[in-house]
């Protein structure tokens, strides 16, 4: 991710691994030669619309409920900049740096397509801003999800426009007419629907989509390998992993799962330890024998979403919209229902996993299901406390989650004189899936952490080649099992590792690529 190559903006569809290049890791950007092509196209069909004496919504008239007003000519720059300035009406902490990139990438590309009527010179703005690492200040609340995420993208709008403040590469807070002569970018002055073009669309939410279907992939991998490495703490077994087993149900994110903790505990001195007959158990619990179905499941669900993803970062939205005939029509493409659903359906795939991963480490700290661990994994139980608190930490997240995972799309409230009589929520949506990502990170991590002092006290027997991978991947910031220690900062050392993909790299190092 962390390269020097530019990504190339044209009128297709750009790859999510792009959008994360941009937003997280601030590479730079470039209008291709078709995008500015396919702009100077459509532009000129809306001069001719603003040239016309029939009333066009959105080029030569108001806005929502507003939109029965025919403008005068000499009044559509003034247009364009109230419209701006008054959608700019955002409130609340500011949102994350990447989010807003995203945001303003996505909102680039639609402009590349040429159906939204920008000149080619105000795209260019957005796209200096973004080489500039100037990102306007978003505020957390503003968008319902339809007519675009228009709160949000509005702040975007009155950076082009040379107004608002923004954040500049170092996250100093500027004003943007100082930071943009700083950095010799020219802001413009809006004409005929570019105010419009530039807030109207889904680029808020698609941003928040992509950011977190790329954590997930990873927070999918990490869970199976602390599921992994609870089972073999927990002493127990990896056959009812077994492909047979797992074919009888053939849902592709479970096989995947399995397969990925077959491979994991290949091998296992922990798990041999108990195959002598000694062992009296005829099951394990759900939280361990059902990880690959957890897991599974969240794993078709992030397929759902992505599929979702793909097909929005190929549209083109906003209202009115240029056609390839020429055509300008309203349209109402900028809802953001696909975006809101899959958005929700992942914050309960994120809430499930935590779940049962705060189960597992449980179990490991409760001397009646431990099968001979130490009481909550501590060096001297009773003077020491060990993971208690830790696994109350993972218990206060999963709660949250579990808040989290009630949608926002199932709300709406009716706004523009009820010209906008149903909304998305999306944004909304988009913002809780960010706070579950960072929990199931959180949750995975304690699990880790609590699993890897374990394995440690099951020694002498070692573990599997691939999970021992990663409790010394785990050693390397966090010390071995002893006396209580400082317990915050070393699972913040863990979550690093998690967030850092040093976890997955750890286990891959020893078994080779995982699923």
């Amino acid at each position: 991710m962390h390269d020097n190559e530019v990504v190339g903006v044209g009128p297709g569809p750009l790859a999510f691994d792009d959008v994360v290049r941009v937003a997280r890791y601030g590479a730079q950007v470039r209008l291709t030669d078709d995008a500015i092509a396919e702009m100077a196209a459509s532009r000129g069909r809306v001069e001719e619309l603003a040239e016309a004496d029939t009333p066009a919504y959105g080029v030569s008239t108001g806005f929502g409920a507003l939109a029965t007003r025919h403008i005068d000519p000499s009044l559509r720059a003034q247009l364009q900049r109230s419209l701006v300035r008054s959608h700019a009406a955002g409130s609340g902490p500011e949102v994350e740096t990447e989010v807003v990139r995203a945001m303003m990438l996505l909102r680039l590309r639609t402009l590349a397509t040429g159906h939204t009527g920008v000149r080619p010179a105000t795209a260019r703005v957005l796209e200096s801003l973004l080489n500039a690492r100037l990102t306007p200040v978003v505020h957390e609340y503003g968008s319902l999800g339809c007519s675009g995420d228009l709160a949000p993208l509005s702040h975007v709008a009155l950076t082009i426009m040379g107004e608002g403040v923004v954040r500049d590469a170092e996250g100093r807070l500027r004003p943007t007419a100082e930071a943009l002569k700083e950095y010799g970018v020219e802001p413009v002055e809006l004409a005929a629907k570019e105010g419009l073009a530039l807030i109207n669309g889904t680029d808020g939410m698609l941003g928040m989509l992509v950011l977190a279907l790329h954590d997930l992939s990873r927070l999918l991998t990490t869970a199976d390998i602390s599921a992994a490495m609870s089972v073999e703490a927990l002493l127990g077994t990896d056959y009812v992993f077994a492909a047979d087993l797992q074919a009888l149900r053939p849902h592709p994110g479970q096989a995947l799962a399995a397969a990925n903790m077959r491979t994991l505990l290949a091998g296992s001195g922990v798990m041999a330890s108990h195959r002598d007959g000694s062992c009296t158990r005829v099951q394990d619990a759900y939280s361990l024998r059902c990880a690959p179905q957890v897991a599974g499941a969240a794993r078709d669900t992030l397929a759902h979403a992505s599929a979702v993803a793909a097909r929005e970062i190929a549209s083109a939205i906003d209202n009115p919209v240029v056609l390839a005939d020429g055509r300008v029509e309203s349209n109402g493409n900028f809802h953001g229902a696909p975006v809101a659903y899959v958005l929700d359906f992942l914050a309960i795939a994120v809430a499930d996993l935590a779940s049962i991963a705060e189960r597992r480490t449980d179990r490991m700290l409760d001397v009646a299901r431990s099968h001979g661990l130490p009481a909550f994994l501590a060096d001297d139980p009773g003077v020491d406390s060990g993971h208690m608190i830790a696994q109350y930490t993972q218990a206060a997240i999963v709660s949250e989650l579990k808040r989290l995972a009630v949608p926002a799309s199932v709300d709406s409230i009716p706004s523009s004189a009820m010209q906008e009589d149903h909304v998305s929520m999306g944004w909304s949506a988009g913002r809780k899936l960010r706070r579950a990502v960072d929990g199931l990170t959180r949750v995975l991590a304690i699990e880790l952490l609590t699993a890897a002092r374990a394995l440690d006290l099951r020694r002498p027997h070692a573990p599997a080649p691939g999970t021992g991978a990663v409790v010394e991947a785990l050693r390397e910031p966090v010390a071995g099992p002893g006396p209580d220690r400082f317990l915050a900062p070393e699972i913040e050392a863990v979550v690093r590792l998690v967030e850092s993909g040093v976890v997955v790299a750890a286990a891959e190092s020893a078994v080779g690529p995982l699923g």
